[in-house]
């Protein structure tokens, strides 16, 4: 606001709080808070002070200085921009994959892949023939069971989806896990992040995948998990977001089939 007094303009302070929604959920993204300043004449910049918001949107604030000015000149202008901080700051990680909300939350789970595999191989072990198989991702929330949140084959995933919407609580563990349907039409073993070590992990955003070997060409996670992870192979999404990736059709990790890609998610978390 602008006043003329005698000769000098009479600018009001203000702090102006900026929220920018991100829409980048699923994608890549890796948030630094920065900061800067701008000048004609007068004296030098003065920041101000952040203010607390959602977990999900970058802050910030602007403020002009000094609060009067001679007629056609400017005021210096301060500004700062403060990105979320990060998923652990709202939730805590225990390993290998239990989230547990430090606050209510809301929470949208995606599926990214749901890559099992039948193969059929000829005598001397070339695959001849392959087809998709249909696998489970089972949530457990609180002391409640384990429930189904999706049931399909690779070729019916839509990592767009949201298969799981709600809202979670403080203090209420989160765990995922899954199997698949075998050729004889039962379950395989069910892996989760409460009875395995090493075959559901959770990851955010700045971890480094793990470098196992590959099932049928592909090299690494990082082949499958692409739009999720930097050319440096770290995990390169939302900073509310956790990547899970479940191995399903083996449990040796010095095993060739082993590869962390049989299921896999990303899960956001946002202000209720």
């Amino acid at each position: 606001m602008k006043t003329k007094l005698n000769g000098l303009v009479a600018i009001t302070a203000f702090a102006i709080i900026l929220a920018i929604p991100l829409t980048n959920y699923g994608g890549r993204g890796r948030y630094g808070g920065y900061s800067g300043s701008s000048s004609s004449g007068g004296s030098s910049s003065s920041g101000g002070s952040s203010t607390s918001t959602s977990p999900s949107v970058p802050i910030g604030t602007l403020v002009a200085y000094p609060t009067q000015v001679q007629t056609g000149t400017h005021p210096n202008l301060t500004w700062s921009i403060e990105h979320p901080g990060g998923v652990t700051e709202v939730v805590t990680i225990t390993p290998p994959g239990t989230v547990t909300p430090k606050k209510q939350l809301r929470m949208k789970v995606r599926v990214v892949g749901a890559s099992v595999k039948r193969v059929w191989l000829n005598s001397h072990g070339q695959i001849t023939d392959w087809e998709w198989v249909n696998t489970e991702c089972q949530m457990k929330y609180g002391n409640g069971n384990y429930s189904r949140i999706f049931y399909g084959k690779q070729n019916q995933v839509n990592p767009n989806t949201i298969v799981k919407n709600q809202i979670v609580n403080t203090g209420y563990s989160i765990d995922f896990g899954g199997r698949f349907v075998l050729s004889n039409g039962s379950w395989s073993t069910f892996f989760s992040s409460t009875n395995s070590n090493n075959n559901v992990i959770a990851l955010k955003d700045g971890d480094l995948t793990p470098d196992v070997s590959a099932l049928y060409g592909q090299q690494t996670v990082e082949d499958f998990l692409r739009p999720y992870v930097d050319e440096d192979g770290y995990v390169d999404i939302g900073p509310m977001d956790v990547i899970y990736l479940v191995e399903l059709t083996h449990t040796n990790m010095n095993d060739g089939g082993f590869d962390l890609q049989d299921l896999v998610l990303l899960v956001t978390f946002e202000e209720p």
